[in-house]
């Protein structure tokens, strides 16, 4: 097994990607609201900065700026999964029914602990198969390497073809960026709407 390492801790912004196990899943976005809620309980319990957010329907890019004094990314990553993953299989099963109820339209989670364990899925590390067990990470080297990255979350929703303004992506923190005039001109061009940035 490869052994994977990270870099030593360091006051740079952090650039995220993570990812769901099923490619094509729009589980993130039509459950953006269990998604906020496991943000919002992490950022309170284990503080960090959110320089820029964007959620796309099966995964998520991310910049942040985590304390000197409790720089681990990986355990509050592990949070935000456990809690969405937790809260997600609640709402998706039905009342008084089994594992077998889970709908179709996200069966991921029918294969997970309560189904039995079938070979070839995964179910360790509290993630049940709903995200890919790792994510990846880039420790941003300057503030140009950050603005790069701020932007590249920003754009794409466009790059994957969902919208032809980064502004006009509802789930993506430039929403909030714009009202505090921290954008360019030609990276808005409509109005801030509410959207997953509102929370930081």
């Amino acid at each position: 097994m490869p052994n994977y390492r990270r870099p030593s801790p360091s006051t740079m912004p952090v650039f995220f990607t993570v990812c769901l196990v099923q490619q094509g899943s729009t589980a993130l976005i039509d459950h953006l609201d269990i998604l906020r809620e496991a943000v919002r309980l992490t950022l309170r319990d284990r503080p960090f900065d959110i320089l820029a957010w964007v959620v796309l329907p099966d995964h998520m890019l991310a910049v942040w700026r985590l304390p000197e004094s409790d720089p681990n990314y990986s355990q509050r990553w592990g949070r935000i999964k456990s809690r969405f993953t937790r809260d997600l299989r609640v709402r998706l099963r039905r009342p008084g029914l089994g594992p077998e109820s889970f709908p179709t339209e996200f069966p991921e989670i029918s294969k997970g602990r309560f189904a039995g364990l079938k070979p070839g899925l995964r179910t360790d590390k509290r993630e049940q198969a709903v995200w890919q067990r790792r994510f990846w990470e880039h420790h941003c080297r300057d503030d140009r390497d950050l603005e790069a990255h701020i932007r590249y979350c920003w754009g794409n929703p466009v790059k994957h073809g969902f919208v032809t303004r980064p502004a006009d992506w509802p789930a993506s923190s430039i929403h909030r960026d714009i009202r505090l005039g921290r954008v360019e001109p030609e990276w808005s061009g409509v109005e801030p709407v509410g959207a997953f940035g509102e929370m930081a």
